[in-house]
């Protein structure tokens, strides 16, 4: 009679922790880099998503034969469109709903001290928007338009460039219009490197 050992499908212990240990390892170096790279698609959408919103407002004064503008609000971070009642009671009037910026994006240029080239002499958002009795409202920011889709100031005279910055953890967007209302956005990485047009 022989005797044979049967050794029994499977793994050993010391395979399986092997295998969870490798498998730990990959996850913690992929983690940060996933992460990183949906910051910058939430980043890049809020900046798509704010530069139609300001198409939106000059092709809504265009249709409308009024003004309307971006209306910015720079603590919140949120922002929305208004069009100008000629109507009734003049005054600004909420067109559309409000918009929130993503979980870590603000309104501002963070660490960047450089404008994309072209635009501005210094970092700046645009002015304040003011209420419908012309006072300027603290930590906001507006870009208006008249009825030809023109970029103006609160007077209606032709405005100067204004560049709307957003910032995040992987980079920072300026939406820039010039006095003729035509837009722009350009993306910098957070060290400042050069500016990229998009």
């Amino acid at each position: 009679m022989s005797t044979s050992t049967h050794r029994s499908a499977g793994y050993t212990a010391i395979e399986l922790l092997v295998t969870i240990a490798l498998v730990g390892a990959l996850a913690a170096v992929s983690l940060p880099f996933s992460m990183n790279m949906v910051d910058d698609y939430r980043l890049s959408g809020n900046a798509h998503d704010l530069s139609n919103a300001t198409a939106l407002a000059k092709m809504s004064a265009s249709a409308q034969f009024t003004r309307a503008r971006l209306y910015i609000d720079l603590r919140t971070n949120r922002y929305h469109v208004d069009i100008w009642r000629k109507t009734g009671t003049p005054g600004w009037q909420a067109d559309g709903g409000v918009t929130l910026l993503s979980s870590g994006n603000t309104f501002g240029a963070g660490a960047i001290a450089v404008p994309p080239p072209n635009t501005q002499a210094a970092v700046a958002q645009p002015p304040a928007s003011r209420d419908d009795a012309g006072t300027a409202i603290a930590n906001t920011a507006c870009i208006i338009f008249n009825s030809r889709g023109l970029s103006v100031d609160d007077a209606g005279a032709p405005a100067a460039l204004k560049v709307v910055y957003l910032n995040g953890p992987t980079a920072v967007y300026a939406v820039v219009v010039s006095s003729t209302a035509r837009q722009q956005l350009w993306r910098v990485s957070p060290e400042g490197q050069s500016w990229v047009q998009r």
